[in-house]
């Protein structure tokens, strides 16, 4: 599925990272724990989560995401904006819910790895 899709999907705005909505991911992971996507995440293309904090675009780096999406109408701060363009990651935020925005995923086609934490 594309970044561009799962922006449509979940009705997010487009924060930052517009040269890679083309880009294809293959699963999803869902958590605001971001020990727990260190400890037990393998291959995900995209982070959803409610945290904010620079240590989430730290982690999708670490782990070689492409895209985080800021749920519960979250919104990430400047600093952390210009980290993810730094690192080519794309930034979403959407207002639904995690446990929604891993359903609606799923349900369209994104890998079996979607799953909800929070």
């Amino acid at each position: 599925m594309k970044i561009r899709e799962i922006a449509s999907l979940l009705g997010a705005d487009v924060l930052c990272g517009e040269s890679q909505l083309d880009e294809e991911v293959q699963s999803a992971c869902g958590s605001d724990m971001m020990s727990d996507v260190l400890a037990f995440v393998k291959d995900q293309g995209v982070l959803i989560t409610g945290l904010v904090n620079p240590q989430v675009i730290r982690t999708a780096m670490m782990m070689d995401m492409h895209c985080v999406v800021f749920v519960r109408s979250k919104r990430p701060t400047a600093e952390m904006l210009e980290l993810a363009k730094e690192h080519h990651i794309a930034v979403l935020a959407s207002c639904s819910r995690m446990y929604e925005a891993c359903g609606k995923l799923y349900a369209s086609g994104l890998g079996s790895e979607a799953c909800a934490n929070g």
